[in-house]
C-alpha cells in the first residue's frame, strides 16, 4: 500500500492544479461566446449568399437598433421635438454608425428612429445598447414610453439572458446533487468529493473548449455553455455513482481498501468507458449538421464528457483511497456484511422473473400509447421574440410589440432582395404580388458588378412565422424572374434559412446516431439482437418522452412552439444517455451470465444495478431540469424533455421493459456469443 501513496498523491495535485487554472476560464467563456444567429448558418444559405453581396454595396452588415416611443393618446409636439432630440443624441454616440430620420406613425401615437451599429461592434453590444436605452428613457414627459428592439436589441437581452449563466446553473445543479447524494448515501463526506470530481472535471473541459474557441475551431453559444455546464456534472456524477457503488460492494468483501478500489476499478472501467464512448460519438454526429452552432455543440459535449471520465476513474479512485472507509461515515462498510437480498430491487427483480412477457408488454403499450402524441409535437421554428419565456420583461420584444401596433411588423428589419441589373423592375412587381409584402424599394443608388439591391418590408415582425412564411413566398416568387438570379436575405431570411437546415440536420444526424449506438452496443456485448433490442427499447421510451413534451407543452403550459433543433438535441442526448443506463444494466448482467446463465442473471444484474442506476437517473435528471432556471424558451424545453426521458428510460425501460423482453427472448438475446450457445436458462433462481 506504501508504494501506491506516491501515485494517489501525483493524482490528486494534478488534479488540483487543473482546478486552480481552470476556475477562472469558466468566468471567461464569455469572451469567446457566439450567440448570433446568422454565423450559425452554412455558407451555401441562401441568406448568407445574400448577405456577403450585400456587403459589396454597404460594406459589413450594420446592426440596426429600432427605437420607438409610444404614447397611446397619441404623440403632443413636445413628444415629437423630445424624440427629435434623443434622435440627434443617439447620433452623437461614438458607438452608433448612423441614425436615421425620425418617422411618425400614421396612427399619430408612435414615432420611430434607427440607430445602426457597425457590426464590428457586435462583441459590445451587451454594454452599448443597455446605455442607448437609459439614454433614450431619460427625462421622459409623463405618459411617453420607448422601447429599443430590432437585431441589436434583440441580441442585447439574449447576451443578457446568458449572463451568469456559470455561477446560477452551477449553484442550482450542485445543490440538487448534493442533496439527492446525502439522500442516497447519508454521508457527508461523499457528496463533497463526487461534487469536487465533478467541479475538477469541468474545470478541465472549460479549459479545453476555451482555447479551441478562441482559436476559432469550434464555435460557443450561451446555450452551448450551458448545456455543457449541466451535461459534465450530471455525467461525472453518474459515473461516479458506478464507481462507488461497486466500491462499496468490493468493501464488504474485503478489509484491504486498495484490493476492494482494484476489483471495483476493474469492474467499473468497461461499462464506464463504453457508455461515455456512446454519448461521445452520438454527440459527435452533431459534426455532420449543417448549422455552425449544433456542431460547435458536439465537440463541446464531447469534450465535457471525455472530461468527466477522466475524473470519475482518477480523481475520484484517488480521493476515495485517500479517505477509505471514512468517506462512507457514519454508515462505513465492513468487511463480511453483504448487502441485503431482500430490499426493494430484489422484489423488483423477482417479480420481473416471474412474468417477463406479461410486463414488457404491458410496458411497451403504455409507451407506444404516449408515443402516438408525437405528431402533435410543433416544432417548425418560433420568432425570435418567442426564445425568451417571460416576454414581459424583455424590452426588445415589447418594442417589437409597440412597432407592431404602429408600423409594419418589418420596419427595421427589411428583407433584402439581391439581383441582376436590369431586371429590378420586374422583381419589384413580382414582389409586390406576394402577401405581406407592404413596400419594395431600392436598398442602394449602386449597381455593383451587374447586381442591385432592394429592400422589401414586411408586414409582420421580422422575427414572426408570419414573416418567415412570406419571405418563403417571396423567394418562389422570384425565382420565375427571368434573368434576376435573385437572392433574398436578412434577419427572416436567416431565420427561414437556420428553420429549413435544422429541419434536415433530423434526417442526416438521428441515422448516424443509430448506428454509432449499434456498434458500441455489438462491440460491447458481443451480439447483434442484443444492441438491436436495446435501441428499439431507447427509440421508443425518445417517442414517449417527446409525446409527453407535445402534450404539456401545448396543452399545459401553452407554449408557442418548438424550434427545430429541440428534438434534435432531445433525440442526441436521450438516445446516448439512455442507452448508458441500459449499458451498466447489460454488461453486469452479461457478467453474472457467465456464472449462472441468462434468467439468473438478468434477475441478479437488476437486484445489484438496481439501486445505483436509478439514483444516477434521478441525479441526471435533476442537473438537466436545472437548465430550466435560464429564461430561454429552447433551454426550458430541452430542460423538460431530457430530464422526463432520463426517468422513462432509467425508472421503466431499463427497469422493467429491458429486463423481462431479455428474459424473455432468453440466452438467444447473446446471439452470436458464446453466451447464446451456453444456454444455461435452466438455472433456478
Amino acid at each position: 500500500m506504501r508504494r501506491l501513496w506516491p501515485a494517489v498523491a501525483l493524482v490528486l495535485v494534478v488534479w488540483l492544479a487543473v482546478g486552480a487554472v481552470g476556475g477562472p476560464f469558466q468566468g471567461r467563456l464569455g469572451e469567446v461566446q457566439t450567440n448570433d444567429s446568422s454565423t450559425f448558418l452554412p455558407a451555401d444559405a441562401e441568406s448568407t449568399r445574400a448577405a456577403k453581396e450585400q456587403e459589396r454595396f454597404t460594406g459589413a452588415r450594420p446592426l440596426p437598433a429600432v427605437v420607438v416611443y409610444e404614447r397611446p393618446g397619441g404623440l403632443t409636439a413636445s413628444d415629437l421635438q423630445t424624440i427629435r432630440a434623443r434622435a440627434a443624441e443617439a447620433s452623437r454616440s461614438p458607438d452608433v454608425e448612423a441614425v436615421s430620420p425620425v418617422i411618425p406613425s400614421a396612427d399619430g401615437a408612435a414615432a420611430q428612429f434607427i440607430a445602426s451599429y457597425p457590426a464590428q461592434a457586435r462583441s459590445g453590444l451587451d454594454e452599448a445598447v443597455p446605455q442607448l436605452r437609459e439614454t433614450m428613457a431619460a427625462d421622459l414627459p409623463a405618459g411617453l414610453t420607448v422601447h429599443v428592439t430590432g437585431p441589436a436589441g434583440l441580441a442585447a437581452d439574449l447576451s443578457a439572458a446568458f449572463a451568469g449563466i456559470d455561477g446560477l446553473l452551477l449553484a442550482v445543479a450542485a445543490g440538487v446533487v448534493a442533496l439527492i447524494l446525502l439522500v442516497v448515501y447519508r454521508s457527508p463526506l461523499l457528496p463533497v468529493l463526487v461534487l469536487l470530481s465533478a467541479g475538477l472535471a469541468l474545470c478541465l473541459a472549460v479549459i479545453a473548449v476555451y482555447l479551441l474557441a478562441d482559436a476559432g475551431l469550434i464555435t460557443l453559444s450561451g446555450q452551448t455553455q450551458g448545456i455543457l455546464f449541466i451535461l459534465v456534472v450530471g455525467a461525472a456524477t453518474d459515473y461516479a455513482l458506478l464507481l462507488i457503488a461497486r466500491y462499496r460492494e468490493e468493501l464488504r468483501r474485503t478489509e484491504s481498501t486498495r484490493t476492494a478500489m482494484s476489483s471495483a476499478w476493474r469492474a467499473t472501467v468497461e461499462p464506464v468507458l463504453a457508455s461515455a464512448g456512446t454519448v461521445v460519438l452520438g454527440l459527435l454526429c452533431l459534426l455532420l449538421s449543417g448549422l455552425n452552432s449544433n456542431r460547435g455543440l458536439g465537440p463541446v459535449a464531447a469534450l465535457g464528457i471525455v472530461a468527466s471520465v477522466l475524473a470519475a476513474l482518477t480523481f475520484l479512485p484517488a480521493a476515495l483511497l485517500l479517505f477509505g472507509r471514512a468517506a462512507f461515515w457514519p454508515f462505513r462498510p465492513r468487511a463480511g456484511h453483504p448487502e441485503s437480498a431482500s430490499g426493494l430491487w430484489a422484489r423488483i427483480a423477482d417479480a420481473v422473473g416471474r412474468r417477463p412477457r406479461r410486463l414488457w408488454i404491458v410496458t411497451a403499450l403504455a409507451l407506444g400509447v404516449l408515443a402516438a402524441f408525437v405528431p402533435q409535437f410543433q416544432a417548425s421554428g418560433v420568432a425570435q421574440s418567442d426564445f425568451f419565456v417571460d416576454k414581459s420583461a424583455v424590452d426588445s420584444v415589447q418594442g417589437q410589440e409597440a412597432l407592431s401596433r404602429h408600423f409594419p411588423g418589418g420596419t427595421g428589419s427589411p428583407a433584402v432582395v439581391v439581383v441582376a441589373a436590369g431586371t429590378e423592375n420586374q422583381v419589384v412587381d413580382a414582389a409586390r404580388t406576394v402577401p405581406g409584402i407592404v413596400s419594395v424599394q431600392r436598398g442602394s443608388d449602386r449597381v455593383v458588378d451587374g447586381r442591385v439591391q432592394l429592400d422589401a418590408v414586411l408586414a409582420d415582425p421580422a422575427d414572426s412565422e408570419a414573416a418567415v412564411a412570406t419571405v418563403g413566398e417571396l423567394r418562389r416568387s422570384l425565382a420565375t424572374v427571368p434573368g434576376a438570379s435573385a437572392l433574398v436575405g436578412g434577419v427572416t431570411a436567416t431565420q427561414l434559412d437556420t428553420q429549413d437546415t435544422a429541419t434536415r440536420d433530423l434526417r442526416v444526424v438521428v441515422p448516424a446516431v443509430l448506428v454509432v449506438v449499434f456498434l458500441v452496443l455489438a462491440l460491447l456485448l458481443r451480439s447483434v439482437v442484443a444492441p438491436v433490442l436495446l435501441i428499439a427499447t431507447v427509440v421508443l421510451s425518445f417517442a414517449a418522452t417527446l409525446g409527453i413534451g407535445a402534450l404539456v407543452f401545448n396543452h399545459v403550459l401553452d407554449l408557442p412552439g418548438a424550434d427545430p433543433s429541440v428534438p434534435l438535441f432531445a433525440f442526441v442526448f436521450l438516445v446516448a444517455l439512455g442507452v448508458d443506463y441500459n449499458i451498466f444494466l447489460m454488461s453486469r448482467v452479461r457478467e453474472e451470465t457467465r456464472q449462472f446463465g441468462t434468467r439468473v442473471g438478468v434477475v441478479r444484474g437488476l437486484r445489484v444495478t438496481g439501486g445505483v442506476i436509478t439514483s444516477a437517473g434521478v441525479v441526471l435528471a435533476a442537473t438537466f431540469a436545472a437548465l430550466a432556471v435560464l429564461p430561454i424558451l429552447f433551454l426550458v424545453q430541452i430542460a423538460f424533455l431530457v430530464a422526463v426521458g432520463v426517468l422513462v428510460d432509467t425508472l421503466l425501460v431499463r427497469s422493467v421493459l429491458v429486463p423481462a423482453l431479455t428474459l424473455d427472448v432468453g440466452s438467444r438475446v447473446w446471439w452470436p456469443s458464446a453466451l447464446d450457445r451456453a444456454r444455461r436458462d435452466d438455472v433456478e433462481w
